[in-house]
């Protein structure tokens, strides 16, 4: 259910910036989910759909770019998609991780009229 709080929060920052811009109508809000962010695309949608109507976003599309998870090892600097429950490094066996993509949760862009 935290999908809705963070949609909220979504369109709050998009309804700030599209008066700031002194638009009347925003068409599409491009949105970047990190795997790693546990949120949910369809819920996000849903929530979108349902707090919009009677803004100036209401029928604007939300458009979702997903990024994978990634670590990079610290030891070797192999970059890998860590899954399961082994995370190592799959060159070395290192467990000295660093996430480096996955943890994204912002509004990248939207367009407006």
């Amino acid at each position: 259910m935290h999908e809705m709080a963070i949609t909220q929060s979504m369109l709050d920052l998009v309804l700030e910036e599209a008066a700031k811009a002194g638009a009347g109508k925003v068409l599409t809000v491009n949105v970047v989910i990190g795997e790693m962010t546990g949120v949910v695309d369809d819920c996000l949608r849903t929530y979108f759909d349902l707090l919009s109507p009677g803004t100036p976003a209401e029928g604007a599309v939300l458009s979702v770019q997903n990024v994978p998870r990634q670590a990079r090892c610290r030891d070797c600097a192999h970059v890998f998609h860590p899954s399961g429950i082994d995370w190592r490094c799959p060159q070395c066996r290192s467990f000295k991780l660093e996430i480096i993509a996955g943890n994204e949760l912002h509004v990248e862009s939207m367009e407006v009229e």
